[in-house]
């Protein structure tokens, strides 16, 4: 035998019913269905029961829709003819009598209000009976509970005879109404929130059903909530308890009290979707195989709370304080749903719905009175809109580490954790947020413990020049591969240009975002940009900075504390004050980010990052020799007999090389940064002024305006060109080069002969040499590309690569 229970959704329009009829007749064996009322049907009898008492509003109205809405129903599956118009009628008229008698005495008890409340499973049963052509049992008849109407408690021992007594003999298909029961006078009872479910699973365990179906209008328990976790998934398995655990801290599947009677038989539980039949949905067990694979098995969380904390040393070693705390709030009727108390005894923390607060307040300031006024507790705290997450999994407790890795993902994530509850078993771990930042801990504790193996990270991209767009056309190629290969999706958040910026939580396309952002309604502007970032509050999020801006540079100590990590190709910010430096460094630390700037130095070489491993490995640096400007060294490379020094420049500067101001790279400042920013990387705490740069352009070319440089550099065409031949006869080089030793660092203009490992430099390749204490007699060499679009967009990507590690 199976007990099948469809909710109000799946009964809630003739259509819906037809569904149900497909699915019961195609199952096999007898079938008992519970049945809920009509969809919407129970709260439009509540309001005109309100209306009725309180005289705010006509119940005519409301009952006017529900008999609207049963005569379709009845029309579209009986072709409005029958007895089972007249069966319906006549619940109706009786609704009608007790919202008039509630009318004309003023008053609404619960007793009155849990007979009306079950009229609507009265009828639905009705109909579903009829139309399936099963026999309906009334649940009110053998379902016997005590007076505490609207969530009365169940006799189970008559119950359960009743029960068998009402089925014995029964063979084929039985309708039975869910929620509904009676009291010892034979007055009608209700089960209370979730009464249909529990209906069905009395009836299951009573008749030792082979399985319990519950059917929704959802595939069965999710990983998280399918509307905050877009990429949540179906439960195929849960136990009792972890089913239990998730219902509790807000899995609206199942109602906690329907697991009890058929955990104590062993009856399995299905919950399947009326609308997707051909889902396997998830199935309720006593023990799960293989449950080693995936300790955690959902998350759940429970807004609209507020978090009580009751504070005082004389608390401490008291006896009885926890005792009266929570007969004080069970004497007014609030549940706790969270308790965390520190070991310490000075304060306890209580986790309480919002509705429920104020009772509860003035409950425990009466109690502790006394205590309050000689200073034995000197704070009750109220910490409103938070918001109580758990994580499940009966085998955490097999399992080493899940809390710290909970914590730690959470932490880089920048949430803060305002209260912890762990109990002994292990089976579930909850905490306590402010609602802001739910959503954000809902995704990267998803994307921690279940899509693992997947790895997203959100990048806002500043800067959509020649770099930034080389970089988007390299994320945009390389997508599927990163998502094969390296399991990782990384995906445009945010982008902005001069003029507009655009957002996108579930990602931007890259193949029109010039679209998008020509659409978009949002005025570009820096603050304004990271404002919109910060507020999106995504996990893993990534500031990407492809400018030269000073001002952009200046926003990343907001940035990384609002745990954002920033990918930059700027100089700015690592080469500016050493304290400036320093404290950037420092916040990323703390906030458990990245603060990468690779291509600083050498375009996509990794020149920053071996350097990292170096001294993160114990080495010293003792020297560092360096060609770090592409710009210069193409220059130098094709100045020739033929090709003029001011020709040189007007190339480096038509093929991308050099800045739109070619003043910047001949003034040595580049390189100077670069090598100061090398420096220190390898631990030494340097300035811009400690740097001495030996120029070899006049100052005067530097002072005037772009056109003015212009037309005066032809001038030391001659003058390079005599120098040039002196160099060539030589069988020597010019190299623009930069050197760190003993503390002091120079970047100037050197000649270098064919032994030297700067001569064969070609085009605009860099090289650079660290001497280190390991690394002595025979220094590390990098060398290759040290400049263009391509391979600097190729050095933020590998820097992005390295923020997904986080």
């Amino acid at each position: 035998m199976k007990v099948l229970k469809f909710g109000g959704t799946s009964v809630g329009s003739a259509a819906n019913i037809k569904r149900v009829k497909e699915i019961v007749l195609g199952e096999k064996g007898d079938v008992i269905v519970v049945v809920s009322a009509l969809g919407g049907i129970t709260d439009k009898i509540l309001t005109a029961a309100n209306n009725a008492a309180t005289g705010t509003g006509d119940f005519h109205t409301e009952l006017t829709e529900i008999r609207t809405k049963h005569d379709e129903t009845l029309h579209e599956l009986f072709n409005g003819s029958g007895a089972i118009n007249e069966i319906v009628a006549d619940l109706l008229d009786e609704l009608e009598q007790i919202l008039t008698g509630i009318t004309l005495v003023g008053e609404l008890t619960a007793k009155t209000l849990d007979r009306i409340a079950g009229i609507g499973e009265r009828i639905s049963s009705h109909i579903v009976a009829q139309f399936i052509g099963a026999e309906r049992k009334d649940s009110s008849k053998f379902i016997r509970t005590d007076s505490n109407f609207g969530k009365a408690s169940v006799d189970f021992e008559i119950t359960d005879q009743q029960i068998r007594d009402a089925f014995s003999g029964f063979s084929g298909m039985a309708v039975v109404p869910g929620f509904i029961s009676k009291n010892n006078k034979g007055e009608f009872t209700t089960l209370g929130r979730g009464g249909s479910d529990f209906t069905a699973a009395i009836i299951a365990a009573a008749l030792d059903a082979e399985i319990l179906e519950i059917w929704t209008d959802v595939n069965g328990f999710m990983t998280a909530d399918p509307r905050v976790i877009r990429k949540a998934y179906t439960i195929p398995e849960l136990t009792y308890s972890e089913a239990m655990e998730l219902s509790h801290f807000g899995a609206k599947v199942i109602y906690p009290p329907t697991i009890l009677p058929v955990y104590k038989k062993g009856i399995p539980i299905l919950i399947k979707n009326t609308f997707e039949p051909e889902n396997p949905g998830t199935k309720i067990v006593k023990g799960v195989k293989n449950g080693f694979d995936r300790p955690i098995k959902g998350i759940s969380s429970i807004s609209g709370i507020t978090l009580l904390t009751m504070q005082g040393i004389g608390m401490v070693g008291v006896t009885g304080i926890s005792m009266r705390l929570f007969t004080a709030l069970a004497s007014v009727n609030v549940n706790v749903i969270l308790i965390s108390q520190a070991s310490s005894e000075n304060s306890i923390s209580i986790a309480i719905e919002e509705k429920a607060i104020e009772k509860a307040e003035t409950a425990i300031r009466e109690e502790f009175e006394k205590e309050i006024a000689n200073g034995q507790v000197n704070k009750i705290e109220l910490d409103s809109n938070v918001s109580v997450v758990a994580i499940v999994g009966e085998n955490m407790k097999h399992t080493t580490g899940i809390a710290g890795k909970l914590f730690s993902t959470i932490g880089k994530s920048g949430v803060n954790i305002i209260a912890i509850a762990q109990g002994a078993s292990e089976l579930n771990i909850s905490w306590v947020v402010k609602n802001d930042e739910l959503r954000k801990t809902l995704n990267v504790v998803h994307e921690s413990f279940f899509l693992s193996e997947f790895v997203e990270i959100n990048v806002f991209l500043m800067g959509i020049g020649t770099v930034g767009g080389n970089l988007l056309q390299q994320l945009q190629q390389q997508q599927e591969r990163l998502l094969k290969e390296k399991h990782l999706r990384v995906k445009l958040t945010g982008v902005a240009n001069s003029r507009k910026m655009v957002f996108n939580r579930e990602g931007i396309d890259i193949a029109d975002f010039h679209e998008q952002l020509d659409n978009s309604d949002k005025t570009s502007g820096l603050q304004a940009f990271v404002d919109e970032m910060v507020e999106m509050n995504i996990f893993n999020s990534v500031f990407v900075d492809c400018t030269a801006s000073d001002d952009v540079a200046d926003l990343y100590k907001q940035i990384l504390r609002a745990n954002i990590s920033v990918v930059t190709a700027n100089k700015v910010a690592a080469s500016s004050a050493y304290s400036n430096y320093a404290e950037l460094k420092k916040i990323a630390k703390q906030k458990g980010v990245k603060f990468l700037f690779e291509t600083n130095v050498g375009a996509g070489l990794p020149i920053i990052n071996t350097l990292n491993d170096l001294v993160n490995s114990g080495d010293k640096i003792l020297k560092i020799e360096a060609v770090l400007s592409g710009t210069l060294n193409y220059i130098f490379n094709t100045i020739s007999e033929t090709i003029p020094f001011s020709q040189t420049i007007k190339m480096a500067k038509d093929v991308g090389y050099s800045e739109p101001d070619p003043r910047i790279d001949l003034s040595g400042v580049d390189v100077a940064r670069k090598i100061l920013i090398l420096a220190r990387e390898s631990g030494y705490v340097i300035e811009m002024e400690d740097i001495q740069i030996e120029r070899f352009v006049p100052d005067s070319l530097f002072e005037g305006t772009l056109d003015e440089f212009w037309k005066g550099i032809p001038a030391l065409d001659a003058e390079f060109e005599e120098r040039r031949k002196v160099l060539e006869a030589g069988n020597k080089k010019w190299r623009f080069v930069a050197r760190f030793e003993d503390g002091k660092a120079s970047a100037g203009l050197e000649e270098v002969d064919a032994t030297h490992p700067f001569y064969d430099l070609e085009g605009s390749n860099n090289l650079v040499m660290y001497t280190t204490e390991r690394y002595d007699e025979f220094p590390m060499l990098i060398k290759g590309y040290g400049a263009g679009a391509s391979v600097t967009a190729a050095g933020v990507f590998a820097d992005l690569i390295k923020v997904s590690n986080i």
